[in-house]
């Protein structure tokens, strides 16, 4: 097909060219936005490695000075898990409710502020069964 001159196109042939043309301009603008989005994550992931590695460098001087660094556990407890600790309370107990199990963690200084979510895991797996709500029995 022998390429004609705009002036001999007809109304559809032009609307149809402008479509093409509109659909090339919008891939071409979603390529330029795909390659700046990989450039800002590409220094993103810089920037993160180098303040990975000052924060690092802090953090050794600090336990080179005798203090604590900044990374390392930060909740629960020195001994076994949160999930560990809701057992052996359920366990010991015919029925616990929630505010129980929440009171004896705290009395042991383990923070579970995900305790709701712990005793669901716990009862999907079938160790522990709920025979009424925000009641906890051993399985």
């Amino acid at each position: 097909m022998a390429k004609k001159n705009l002036s001999e196109l007809s109304s559809d042939e032009l609307y149809q060219l402008a479509q093409e043309r509109e659909q090339q301009e919008a891939e071409e603008a979603k390529e330029a936005i795909r390659a700046h989005l990989d450039e800002l994550r590409s220094a993103r992931r810089e920037m993160l490695a180098r303040h990975r590695k000052e924060i690092a460098a802090v953090d050794a001087e600090i336990r080179k000075l005798g203090g604590r660094g900044g990374r390392g556990k930060r909740r629960g407890s020195a001994d076994g898990s949160v999930t560990e600790h809701v057992m052996e309370i359920v366990s010991k107990a015919k029925k616990i409710s929630t505010k129980e199990i929440k009171a004896e963690l705290d009395s042991r200084g383990i923070v579970a502020n995900n305790l709701a979510q712990t005793l669901a895991y716990l009862k999907r797996q079938g160790k522990v069964s709920s025979p009424a709500r925000s009641i906890y029995s051993p399985a």
